[in-house]
């Protein structure tokens, strides 16, 4: 199971000035306006009932360095040509995240920039994603205007192996599934059953393998399982996961249930 989305909100907002003062933009940061839209932001959120988004020095840098691109392109866009996506900028930077998503706007100053944002309904999703808990800002300021970007992303606890598999005993364990020891030879046999895209270990009479960056609450197939009454008892393994983007966190399980 894999949780995993990015979602872009892109808006030409209020008018600048004249055309021609776009080329007179220095290219660089402002961070006293940057500031601004990362408060105005979480007040926004702090209005609806939702915390504030933590300061995320990667998603800054990341949108930096495409506000750069925008003001020198006098243009506003999630991807310029032969610039990577969103993803891969944010992951280059360093940012690890499950799920990730971006706004961005040009205006006349940070109010009018966050208010439009406030009254799109797409932007207005991402600053009010209750499952969004991080933020970089960036803004590049002209003579009369300004562009933004506001990269959010939504993080989650680093787990080594150990870790995980006691995070999803625990809630196995909690719907009356025992879960065997570490030490078990299970377990190890279910370590290596994640590794492996097949195959039921002698012994177990049925293995779920799942992704999930979610350690909140056991996946729909490992919940089907334990609601069957089936077992008892079960051991879990951890591995490396499969087919993911490295600047996502996620987890790969293997249950072997008994």
């Amino acid at each position: 199971m894999m949780n995993i989305f990015q979602r872009l909100a892109l808006a030409a907002l209020l008018p600048l000035l004249a055309a021609p003062l776009w080329a007179q933009a220095d290219n660089q940061p402002d961070d006293a306006r940057t500031q601004q839209i990362f408060q105005l932001t979480n007040q926004d959120r702090q209005q609806h009932g939702l915390p504030p988004l933590q300061w995320n020095a990667a998603l800054a840098s990341a949108a930096v360095a495409h506000c750069r691109q925008m003001a020198e392109k006098a243009a506003l866009s999630h991807q310029f040509p032969g610039e990577p996506d969103l993803m891969t900028r944010a992951a280059a930077a360093g940012a690890h995240f499950q799920a990730i998503a971006e706004n961005v706007a040009s205006g006349p100053g940070p109010s009018a920039v966050e208010h439009e944002w406030m009254n799109s309904t797409a932007h207005r999703t991402n600053i009010l994603d209750p499952k969004m808990d991080q933020i970089g800002v960036a803004v590049v300021v002209l003579h009369g205007g300004l562009y933004a970007v506001e990269d959010f992303s939504s993080g989650v606890q680093q787990m080594d192996k150990a870790q995980v598999e006691q995070k999803v005993g625990a809630l196995l364990e909690a719907q009356n599934v025992t879960v065997v020891d570490h030490a078990d030879p299970a377990t190890g046999q279910a370590e290596q059953a994640c590794s492996a895209n097949q195959g039921i270990p002698a012994g177990a009479r049925f293995v779920v393998r799942f992704q999930t960056s979610d350690l909140s609450q056991l996946p729909g197939q490992v919940a089907q399982q334990v609601a069957s009454g089936r077992y008892t008892k079960a051991a879990v393994g951890a591995c490396a996961p499969s087919g993911v983007p490295g600047s996502f966190t996620m987890f790969r399980v293997a249950v072997l249930f008994y």
